[in-house]
């Protein structure tokens, strides 16, 4: 059943080579289908290639902006998908860290899954927060002021986690109602 919910909005999806394929994919279509403009941001320009778990290369999707290019003022939501070697590119960049704390500061809602929360400890935005990952990273938030839990999806201000690619249903449901709802005046940096 297609519905209208995002319509009108654009939404980032934060991504780098290894990304976990199916949890860039499902959300995406999961915003289309909802009527929002789904978004490829990257630490560069170009290409990235996509995994299937960690090991086996999955399909290469085209890059829209290059993450310095961008603000969170241009997107409606942010969408950060996992995969190891995704997360672990990313965490460390400078300008996606700037850009994840952007949709932050601006109230504005993110949804992570799997491996993507380490970018959000290495922002600085889960000291004080509820939320999940996948199990791996449980100490690492927990040591970053965060409250892990293991379960299918958590919501905290504006912000959606989930667990791992067999959580996507109940995280792409709340991700899209969440971003219908738009900006979280309680939420926090």
């Amino acid at each position: 059943m297609t519905t209208q919910q995002l319509q009108g909005k654009s939404i980032a999806f934060l991504a780098t080579r290894g990304v976990e394929q199916v949890e860039l994919t499902s959300p995406w279509e999961a915003v289309i289908a909802a009527g929002g403009q789904p978004r490829l941001v990257s630490i560069e320009s170009g290409t990235i290639t996509a995994m299937n778990g960690d090991w086996e290369h999955g399909d290469t999707f085209t890059v829209d902006h290059a993450a310095g290019s961008v603000s969170a003022s241009d997107f409606d939501g942010l969408v950060m998908p996992g995969g190891t070697l995704n997360a672990d590119a990313l965490r460390v960049d400078a300008s996606v860290q700037g850009f994840v704390r952007g949709f932050f500061d601006q109230h504005k809602p993110v949804a992570a899954i799997c491996h993507a929360p380490w970018t959000l400890i290495n922002a600085g935005v889960v000291q004080g927060r509820k939320l999940t990952s996948y199990h791996s990273l449980s100490e690492d938030l927990k040591n970053a002021g965060a409250t892990w839990v293991d379960e299918q999806v958590v919501v905290d201000q504006g912000l959606t986690t989930s667990r791992n690619p067999g959580d996507l249903d109940a995280f792409n449901a709340k991700m899209v109602e969440e971003f219908a709802e738009g900006k979280h005046a309680g939420q926090t940096a």
